[in-house]
């Protein structure tokens, strides 16, 4: 059964059914001066995704009119994000690219009575602007003549004034019941070097003047945003028409992705880089999607996320668990099983030589293939694993009682030892013979089964585990701040064959969850893990 298209869709399909449009043309537009985060894809996966439906043309292009927040480094993790998340633009495009068609744009509006240079600074402009239940009132110099205008906007262009002494604005109605349409900013004076243009300008276009020429220089068909543009869409309008682009694109607004525990504003994001409570922006608590590639979440899962989260027109909140689901969903289909012990104590088996197994790498493959781990009388199992007095219906190696080792024997407790400290160090069992999958007393019934690593062959490895970096419930942003977001455990060992692991392999780590790899694996020997996700969780999705 084909999905029912969203309200997105169904205005395309319309725009197309009645000759508006024959090419479909979409466009992410980034402002340079973050990551992009998981808030992003959500725009990602729709404007991409329509070219991809209609076989159109999706341009990336970044709004580079702010030179004070913009940086070459955020541009090129933009373009990485994208190309991790699987999508190909059609052309690499910035606003920077239309400064001079802009001011003249700025000129157009100038001549014909619809724009002028304003000398109040920003306090001026607010007060003068009123307020939701109260209209504006005109500026002293809403009434300049064309030739002053031209004059002064030039004289803006070529550094006469100083930084904050004067704007353009648009000439539209100070009574407005849209404050956007009382008389808005379109171009500041601005001293700061562009990533692109370095000190050719000093005077910046705004978002909301640059955006709909931007879109009508390009051809845009279909301008897809968030719904906090709504409001702005008549001043997108009143630009694109009155820069003689009346058939310019559309303005379509949709609901912007909100997740519980996670931190959406760059702003934020941002803060947490600088004061160091994160490892940069790539850091896998981060919500970015650069720190998601960094902790292992596969790009695929990401995709599905969105398309289950679906377009709406009302904004929302959704469970970050659900993001979760999607990626273990496909971990579960993709990662390979391996055995790690993350808190290891030594265990003596008596009674068995050394061996090797060929331990199955996903039951959920299609084709089974296997992997090759080895078995010694000395092996790694978890700390938790053994206990002398276990709390009711524990369920492993206890004193006296018996355990299956993953893949291999059924083993008795013999006896234990402890250090200096009183804590166990060692526990010695003995093999049940015949015990082994298809030996006589391979259908023994024992309460349960752990894993454990050879200890005479062996990988030290480092296994990073991470919580939300936000704390459930209200409060100041910094008060919720999980300050337990990040525990490392240092002395894990793991299979030998995950030597030839390279960086991004995800593998579940039977028991304990999926981990992946991180992006400088072996490197100074060190075999380091991140973990993506548990194995289990309470969140249900919907049919």
């Amino acid at each position: 059964m084909e999905k029912s298209a969203n309200f997105i869709e169904e205005i395309i399909n319309n725009d197309i059914a009645s000759g508006k449009h024959t090419e479909i043309i979409t466009r992410f537009p980034p402002e340079p001066n973050g990551y992009l985060h998981i808030g992003h894809a959500k725009s990602l996966c729709i404007n991409f995704g329509m070219k991809t439906k209609y076989n159109g043309k999706c341009n990336l292009r970044y709004d580079d009119t702010n030179p004070t927040k913009e940086d070459v480094e955020y541009v090129e993790s933009i373009k990485k994000d994208i190309e991790w998340l699987g999508f190909e633009w059609d052309a690499e495009l910035y606003a920077s690219d239309y400064f001079e068609r802009m001011y003249e744009c700025g000129v157009k509006l100038i001549n014909k009575g619809l724009a002028y240079v304003c000398d109040m600074n920003g306090e001026q402009i607010r007060e003068y602007r009123g307020t939701l239940v109260a209209g504006g009132k005109n500026s002293p110099y809403r009434d300049r003549t064309v030739a002053e205008n031209i004059d002064l906007f030039a004289k803006m262009r070529s550094g006469e004034f100083a930084d904050g002494s004067k704007v353009l604005r648009a000439k539209i109605d100070m009574a407005s019941p849209n404050i956007n349409l009382r008389d808005p900013i379109l171009y500041r004076v601005l001293r700061d070097t562009h990533h692109r243009t370095g000190d050719t300008w000093c005077i910046y276009p705004m978002y909301d003047f640059a955006h709909p020429l931007e879109d009508a220089f390009e051809g845009i068909t279909h301008s897809i945003c968030t719904l906090e543009f709504e409001d702005h869409r008549p001043l997108y309008d009143w630009v694109k028409i009155n820069c003689g682009f009346e058939n310019g694109p559309r303005q379509i607004e949709f609901a912007r992705l909100g997740m519980n525990r996670t931190i959406m504003s760059k702003r934020y994001l941002k803060k947490l880089v600088d004061d160091g409570t994160v490892n940069g922006w790539a850091d896998p608590r981060m919500p970015t999607l650069s720190g998601m590639r960094e902790r292992g979440y596969p790009a695929p899962a990401i995709r599905e996320f969105c398309e289950r989260v679906g377009v709406a027109k009302a904004n929302s909140e959704v469970d970050t668990a659900m993001l979760e689901y999607c990626v273990r969903e496909n971990l579960n289909r993709n990662a390979d099983r391996v055995m790690v012990v993350k808190d290891p104590i030594k265990m003596i088996v008596e009674g068995v030589s050394a061996e090797v197994y060929d331990l199955e790498n996903n039951p959920n493959d299609e084709v089974k293939s296997y992997h090759k781990t080895s078995f010694s009388s000395e092996l790694f199992i978890e700390r938790d694993d053994f206990m002398v007095t276990p709390p009711p219906k524990y369920k492993r190696l206890m004193v006296d009682g018996t355990v299956r080792l993953r893949g291999a024997y059924i083993v008795e407790y013999v006896r234990h030892e402890v250090d200096e400290n009183g804590d166990v160090s060692v526990v010695i069992c003995r093999a049940i013979p015949d015990s082994k999958s298809g030996g006589e007393n391979a259908g023994m019934k024992v309460k349960g089964v752990i894993h454990w690593v050879n200890a005479n062959d062996y990988l030290p490895c480092v296994l990073n585990e991470f919580d939300y970096l936000l704390n459930d419930g209200d409060g100041e942003f910094s008060e919720r701040l999980n300050k337990n977001s990040l525990v490392v455990f240092d002395k894990a060992v793991c299979e030998k064959s995950l030597e030839k692991a390279s960086a991004y392999d995800a593998f579940q780590f039977m028991r304990m969850g999926y981990y992946s790899a991180v992006s400088g694996y072996g490197k100074g020997g060190v075999y380091e893990f991140n973990r993506i996700v548990t194995l289990k969780d309470s969140f249900k999705m919907k049919k």
